[in-house]
């Protein structure tokens, strides 16, 4: 049974974790020329940059800076990512961020080692810290995000039961805080999911609650992003976030090729989505120009397909 949706909400994560991966470091004003130009294609949710550690992602090091110096719109939102409270409070006192509170689980200890330096059960317990951090601020949580939900580079199979006992962990939790749910964003870190393993999880997940907004987050690092992103929207899922152009991908994911770790593209997502009848809210000759611009600032072909072949458009007239 297909229950798709009228309307799909894309966020954009390609000026972050697109230059993160980069062993090169891009100025500034190219990132700022690029986040311009997606947000003029309509996305509405832009991640910039990140506070991380300096020693392990370098290229986000002055991501501060590029915030001061985007012409930003109105109606868009530009947000960073934080691993921990110290960059959650560097991204509250940096001007212009718009702030997303996130949460984050992750479901092997190993990825979660190399990504955050602590154990799964670790992480999880952290993030008590996190919500008195954003409650001390009077922020709730926009976002729950379970890390490698389908699958690890490192302890191979990820059980259901791994993912739902983090959502469970969440409904006790804000149910101890009378907090609202936040959406829930299974994460296919590293190119594990295939369509069946989607609607398997999905379905598992909104079993326990029925309510929330489930969303997803993309690899396309084995070819099977566009498929996930159409069994996803199957099974009612409005919510989705990609790179332009397939930008970027975990630098701890230990993929054997970097250039195979990338984001879903967010044109080819808006492309089938379109094609299929469902809005999305943007632009998509304008995103197929910012995927351009994104490769002409890389320096190598990327691996989007709309932006090569274009829409259909010029053909149906």
């Amino acid at each position: 049974m297909s229950d798709l949706p009228k309307f799909v909400e894309l966020h954009e994560e390609g000026p972050r974790e697109g230059f993160q991966i980069e062993k090169k470091h891009y100025p500034i004003e190219q990132r700022a020329a690029l986040v311009e130009a997606i947000a003029e294609a309509g996305v509405k949710k832009i991640q910039v940059g990140s506070y991380v550690s300096p020693r392990a992602v370098p290229t986000m090091a002055d991501s501060g800076d590029l915030f001061k110096i985007i012409k930003r719109k109105e109606d868009v939102r530009y947000t960073l990512l934080w691993l921990n409270e110290k960059g959650f409070q560097q991204a509250y006192d940096t001007p212009g961020i718009s702030l997303d509170p996130k949460l984050l689980f992750y479901t092997t200890d190993e990825f979660s080692q190399r990504n955050n330096n602590c154990t799964a059960a670790e992480m999880r317990e952290r993030q008590k810290g996190w919500l008195d951090a954003y409650q001390a601020k009077g922020l709730g949580v926009e976002s729950a995000y379970i890390v490698t939900a389908f699958g690890c580079n490192f302890e191979g199979h990820v059980s259901i039961k791994a993912v739902t006992d983090n959502v469970q962990w969440i409904l006790d939790t804000f149910a101890e805080r009378d907090l609202s749910l936040p959406n829930i964003i299974l994460a296919d870190t590293v190119g594990w999911a295939n369509p069946q393993e989607v609607k398997r999880r999905i379905g598992a997940v909104r079993e326990m609650i029925p309510d929330a907004r489930i969303g997803m987050h993309i690899h396309d690092t084995r070819g099977a992003g566009i498929a996930n992103f159409v069994a996803a929207m199957e099974m009612g899922v409005d919510l989705f976030e990609g790179s332009v152009a397939g930008l970027g991908g975990c630098p701890f994911a230990g993929h054997g090729d970097f250039n195979a770790a990338g984001n879903v593209c967010t044109e080819d997502m808006a492309f089938i989505a379109q094609e299929m009848g469902i809005e999305t809210g943007i632009d998509l000759d304008k995103l197929i120009d910012a995927a351009r611009l994104a490769e002409e600032i890389i320096g190598r072909p990327l691996n989007g397909r709309v932006m090569h072949s274009g829409s259909l458009d010029k053909f149906k007239r």
